[in-house]
């Protein structure tokens, strides 16, 4: 049997792996001007870290967790989602002292047990951002824009997204919201789907959540959350949506917006991105300040957010966004023939020790089919040495984009083609550079550049 990825996972291969280690580093240098550190977790936990800190009753521990034993019989559990880990972490490791906030971020993969389509995988990426210590509703705000400030970043236009805000409440008032929807959803069950009907007794708010036509219409009569809200929740709801209001970034109040996990509290949010139909959410998350108390340790305010990195993706594709990409060698050093390999080889490690991505053939190919390896390669020069170059301590420079050559000393090899690099263009506009009809007579060591344009 030819063996396969197993069913909801998928390699990820170069193309989309550039683009996971673009949008990463996108995170980390955005991250880090507001004062993110990272952190990173292990893939499994133990099962406890997430049914006490999400919830029994959330889809996500009673359908889709990946729990299993290992030799000494303790629950283990693929890792879900990221907060649970990091508050675990954060308890465990003292980061956050009493006075004190810590803001975390991450990066990695998460799985959950669910059916597999379109940016919607068992194995997932996901980046996310933690801020622990701070209780004021203008962290709140700040959260929210650094989702945002993300997808701008990575180049999503405003026009095609939207930002949906509510509060959830606390344990003060959140009870008897919760009854009250209960209430509404029993009167109805004749209207609503089974699932809905069950999760009045396990998580009626979850039942915002259902995505079934008939379900939505019956749920927009339910009580509305922001009508129930204490007086503290209304302020603090109310500082948020006033500093997102001076910030000038615009939001949508959702009532409906409840998100999926039992520790969330107060503010929530989600950025949904156009194209990527009924399942357009690409980011979102909320206030969790009581889940460092689940855990036993000490009241400790918290919210975060976590982004997914399939999604993000796709709403790149549907807006048209270019993912950033390098060229794979600024230079290539090509050799005439194989009385020059050697040198070949030591002039590649020379540009590589200079701080330049450098490539070389491994294949004894001809010098037209090495200008062509050049080209798919985008490198920005490519040097050349044959036995002729060599005698007279020098070797010959195309550049590819102006097609002039030039001759260099053997031994100023790597700083002069450094220096033209830094004349000619940035390495940024290398991208656009390519050179699949560039070659050289391979009667010559490299006199004739050019006129070449076979097959390899």
């Amino acid at each position: 049997m030819k063996p396969r990825a197993p069913k909801g996972t998928a390699d990820m291969l170069p193309d989309v792996a550039r683009a996971w280690e673009y949008v990463e580093r996108i995170a980390q240098e955005l991250f880090s001007r507001y004062g993110y550190e990272p952190v990173y977790t292990p893939l499994f936990e133990h099962t406890e870290v997430f049914t006490r800190g999400i919830g029994e009753a959330t889809d996500i521990v009673s359908k889709e967790m990946y729990t299993f034993e290992d030799r000494a019989e303790r629950s283990l559990t693929l890792r879900p989602e990221g907060t649970a880990p990091v508050v675990r972490a954060a308890l465990e490791h003292g980061l956050v002292p009493q006075g004190a906030f810590v803001k975390l971020y991450y990066a990695g993969p998460m799985f959950r047990y669910e059916r597999p389509q379109k940016g919607r995988m068992r194995q997932f990426w996901q980046i996310g951002a933690e801020l622990l210590g701070a209780a004021e509703p203008s962290a709140d705000a700040e959260m929210i824009l650094l989702l945002w400030r993300f997808f701008e970043a990575v180049g999503l236009p405003d026009e095609r997204m939207r930002l949906l805000v509510n509060s959830m409440g606390d344990e003060t008032c959140r009870p008897a919201y919760r009854d009250s929807v209960r209430a509404f959803i029993l009167e109805r069950t004749d209207d609503l789907c089974e699932e809905c009907v069950r999760r009045a007794d396990t998580n009626p708010l979850r039942a915002f959540d259902c995505k079934n036509p008939g379900c939505e219409t019956v749920m927009d009569g339910a009580p509305r959350i922001v009508d129930a809200l204490c007086e503290p929740c209304a302020a603090h709801y109310a500082t948020v949506k006033r500093l997102l209001d001076d910030a000038g970034l615009e939001y949508e109040e959702d009532c409906r917006l409840v998100r999926g996990l039992d520790y969330y509290t107060r503010t929530v949010f989600e950025v949904q991105a156009d194209g990527l139909g009924a399942q357009n959410g690409i980011g979102g998350g909320g206030r969790y300040d009581r889940l460092m108390e689940e855990y036993g340790g000490p009241p400790t305010p918290g919210l975060g957010f976590a982004l997914g990195f399939e999604r993000t993706l796709l709403a790149m594709e549907a807006a048209g966004v270019a993912i950033e990409s390098h060229p794979l060698a600024d230079v290539y050093v090509a050799a005439v023939d194989d009385t020059v390999r050697d040198d070949v080889f030591l002039i590649c490690e020379e540009f590589r020790g200079g701080g330049i991505a450098a490539e070389a053939d491994h294949q004894s190919r001809s010098l037209k089919a090495q200008f062509k390896q050049a080209g798919r390669l985008k490198a920005s020069f490519v040097v050349v040495v044959g036995p002729d170059e060599l005698a007279a301590g020098e070797a010959t420079v195309r550049d590819m984009a102006t097609k002039v050559e030039t001759r260099i000393a053997r031994a100023d090899v790597v700083s002069e083609v450094d220096a033209l690099m830094r004349e000619s263009r940035t390495l940024d506009d290398a991208d656009a550079v390519g050179g699949t009809d560039d070659g050289v007579d391979e009667g010559s060591d490299a006199g004739a550049l050019g006129g070449i344009d076979g097959e390899v």
